[in-house]
């Protein structure tokens, strides 16, 4: 059955796929929304809670920004990496207690302490090409940004970059790899986001949510 969103009387969220999902369900419960265990494990992209007050939209980690600015999503939770890395304008009233990890640069151990503002170039594989333009920008350094959607590690492993600027959590298959890390870029967690036209629209439904949150 395909469930039409209504913006005016419902909060519709869009939440993130992957390793936060669950915590998000655990913190809306908290909040007061809670969702059938059948329809958050299943392969609907548009599911409701049980009492019809919330549509919650199953989307990419990076993508959870972009619905939320656009106004698809009333607000959303996403990480902090990937909040930055959009670059978009909404409101971040809430910093959470999951999520947890830190952006940074990595390489081969024996490339430590190499001074990389005397190459010409350094080539940098990432994810986040936007963070990563503005840091290399702040050292000094001319770096050469190549994009990759994959196993980033690899390509340092592979010769194909110099470095990497990757998420960091327990740093284990960096240490499987071979790699260490050299620097820490942006420390990230999960994040609640607001769209700011939702703000105004529904600033009851969503103080009363962001309240609970942050008592809970």
């Amino acid at each position: 059955m395909t469930i039409n969103i209504n913006r005016t009387e419902k909060l519709v969220a869009a939440l993130p796929k992957g390793k936060l999902l669950k915590p998000t369900f655990d913190l809306l419960q908290k909040a007061g929304f809670t969702f059938n265990e059948a329809d958050q494990k299943s392969r609907k992209l548009i599911i409701e809670d049980e009492n019809r007050a919330m549509q919650a939209l199953f989307v990419k980690p990076s993508d959870v920004p972009i619905y939320v600015e656009h106004g698809i999503a009333d607000f959303g939770i996403v990480g902090k990496d990937s909040l930055v890395e959009s670059c978009v304008d909404v409101f971040t009233p809430l910093e959470l207690d999951f999520g947890q990890c830190n952006l940074a640069i990595a390489g081969f151990p024996e490339d430590q302490d190499r001074n990389w503002r005397l190459r010409s170039l350094v080539r940098v594989a990432t994810k986040y090409p936007n963070i990563t333009r503005v840091h290399f920008d702040k050292l000094g350094v001319q770096a050469e940004i190549i994009s990759l959607h994959g196993s980033v590690e690899l390509g340092v492993l592979a010769g194909l970059a110099d470095v990497i600027v990757d998420i960091v959590e327990t740093g284990t298959t960096l240490k499987e790899n071979g790699l260490v890390v050299f620097d820490e870029i942006l420390p990230a967690m999960a994040m609640f986001i607001v769209n700011k036209a939702s703000h105004k629209l529904k600033l009851r439904q969503l103080d009363a949510v962001i309240s609970a949150i942050a008592n809970s």
